[in-house]
């Protein structure tokens, strides 16, 4: 078994192809009598630029749908998991726990465990524990899974295939949120606008937080025009959490700037 401290990894692996432009075309036909065979054409940089300005200003956001972004997300816990999933407008991979064993797995030690030592030694006590018994449970149900389909006629090379799957299903309920997993995941752009506006924000949960920030920073050298105000929402005016807000907007606002945000 392997220990993870804050380790998190997320890459943008595809995108539509010019996304800025596919989402001006979209505006350029909604608001001119513009054809689909030439509807790119005269799309210059500023032209792009100007109509998704204008969507903006508008508030007209379905055309912004049309960009969509693939990002692969590694060394991330099974709380992170069960957060961004959540956003239902969305597609999601993720490495399986019946068909992965998860014997030797890896986890996530949030950062304030991990600058405590006593708090950090318990931590990983409990991690070691939940491993034993994942392999206990683990093997008590390989064995008798495999027993049973070898009874109804299976072949042992058929039967131990069977039981090892069944086994990991029913294992992996003693695993803990902390476990490290692996997703792709793949936003339209306004989708994503709705993400950042939550999860960037101060008050999103610590991990959920970091994913959202490296995903808006590869997004915005991707597509610097869509996501130029995206982000919390108190980059765009005041902060709308009331009582519980941070109080910290000038600080998020200048953290941002190092991405290109606007306040």
């Amino acid at each position: 078994m392997k220990r993870q401290a804050f380790i998190i990894k997320v890459v943008l692996l595809a995108h539509t192809p010019e996304p800025e432009k596919i989402i001006a075309a979209s505006a350029k036909l909604c608001y001119s009598a513009s054809g689909i065979e030439n509807i790119m054409d005269g799309l210059t940089d500023a032209e792009t630029a100007r109509f998704t300005a204008m969507l903006e200003s508008m508030g007209h956001e379905s055309p912004v749908e049309h960009a969509v972004f693939t990002f692969g997300i590694e060394g991330v816990s099974r709380s992170f998991l069960a957060q961004i999933t959540r956003h239902r407008i969305a597609s999601y991979s993720v490495k399986s726990q019946r068909y992965v064993s998860e014997s030797d797995f890896e986890y996530v030690i949030p950062p304030e465990i991990e600058e405590i030592p006593e708090a950090k030694a318990e931590f990983t006590a409990a991690m070691e524990e939940d491993a034993r018994h994942y392999k206990k449970l683990r093997a008590l149900l390989l064995e008798h899974r495999r027993e049973k389909f070898t009874a109804e006629g299976k072949s042992e090379k058929a039967a131990l295939s069977s039981a090892e799957k069944a086994a990991n299903e029913d294992a992996r309920f003693v695993l803990p949120n902390a476990c490290e997993t692996k997703l792709i995941c793949t936003f339209d752009a306004r989708s994503l606008m709705h993400f950042f506006s939550l999860r960037c924000c101060m008050r999103a949960q610590w991990e959920i937080r970091a994913v959202a920030d490296e995903m808006l920073r590869l997004v915005k050298e991707a597509a610097p025009d869509i996501f130029k105000t995206a982000g919390p929402p108190c980059l765009r005016g005041a902060c709308p959490e009331g009582k519980m807000s941070c109080g910290k907007a000038d600080e998020v606002r200048k953290r941002f700037l190092g991405y290109g945000a606007q306040t």
